[in-house]
């Protein structure tokens, strides 16, 4: 006589274990956990992912509690209406200049104008998160024109899809753009593991493009061309440990690979992101990827007529929309 043995059943994976803070969503795949804090700048303050071996790491640098209200300190922030700079905080369009507030260490204005607003929950469900702003009844925006935004952070299987939308809600165009500040972690570490300062392990970055920008204290300084050899990952190699902060134009395919951990990030966007900001710091446990619109300093290089900036017009009423993926294999 043969006994038949019941079908095994797999159970789904357990989540992580997070400390409770309601300041934080956390939305949920079979690959992902993804830690949302509306009420500061829309920022992502964990990105984990479930390794073969079953144990959820650190994709995205994890944000400490007390730092939970600083976005500048959380493993992703959006960037909105520009990414990265503008020298001296000086924004001139349509004959007329504005001075900004000088709120980097640099002396710019940096990394756009609502990155400490709180943002509005518009739908949640268990994996995704709609987030909404309007600068209209905001006081203080650093920032000339009036215009609303909304983001849409959702994880399906082994992906997480952030989607970003700029609407002109005044009654005069202006020079526009956004971008997304994400982390990466250096090694995969479980979990709520401390990590040291200069883990052992290099990702293995691949960024197929052919022009990158003259930067002056980071910022371009003209049109795009040759791609400094510090930035040049049109061949796989290892991040290393030389300082990089350069940003690259025309990309649409990266690839990070964690060989210690079997892991591989693809990184890939709507054509509206046709930069890519690329930032290693030094003894730093993580470093930066960043789909962007615009080039760092844009605004003033599309004031001066430069070509392919990234910069867009928005008419009263108009509004632009790009979305990009994050999308792992284990």
């Amino acid at each position: 006589m043969t006994l038949l043995e019941a079908p095994s059943v797999v159970p789904p994976p357990a989540p992580a274990t997070t400390p409770a803070d309601p300041r934080v969503t956390t939305l949920r795949s079979s690959t992902w956990e993804l830690d949302v804090a509306p009420l500061s700048g829309a920022a992502l303050t964990a990105g984990r992912i479930r390794t073969a071996d079953g144990v959820w790491r650190d994709l995205l640098r994890p944000t400490r509690r007390s730092a939970i209200g600083d976005p500048e300190k959380c493993a992703s922030f959006p960037m909105v209406p520009w990414s990265n700079r503008l020298r001296e905080g000086v924004l001139s369009f349509g004959g007329r200049t504005w001075q900004l507030q000088r709120n980097g260490a640099d002396g710019t204005a940096i990394h756009g104008a609502v990155r400490y607003s709180a943002w509005s929950v518009v739908e949640q469900s268990e994996s995704s998160i709609d987030l909404e702003l309007e600068t209209s009844s905001l006081v203080g925006v650093n920032f000339p024109w009036r215009f609303a935004s909304r983001i849409r952070y959702e994880v399906v299987d082994d992906a997480l899809r952030v989607t970003t939308s700029v609407r002109n809600t005044d009654t005069s165009s202006f020079p526009a753009g956004f971008g997304h500040h994400p982390y990466l972690q250096r090694s995969l570490h479980p979990a709520h593991e401390q990590t040291p300062i200069c883990p052992p392990g290099q990702p293995v970055v691949h960024i197929p493009t052919g022009r990158g920008y003259p930067l002056d204290h980071g910022m371009a300084t003209g049109a795009a061309g040759a791609v400094p050899a510090r930035a040049d990952f049109s061949s796989p190699r290892a991040l290393g440990s030389a300082f990089i902060d350069d940003v690259l134009r025309d990309w649409r395919d990266v690839r990070v690979t964690y060989p210690e951990a079997g892991v591989t990030l693809d990184v890939r966007a709507d054509p509206i992101y046709e930069h890519l900001v690329v930032y290693a710091p030094r003894r730093r446990a993580c470093f930066a990827i960043e789909p962007v619109t615009n080039v760092n300093g844009g605004f003033a290089l599309h004031g001066a007529g430069v070509p392919g900036t990234g910069v867009f017009v928005l008419e009263p009423g108009e509004e632009r929309t790009g979305s990009f993926t994050f999308r792992v294999s284990v």
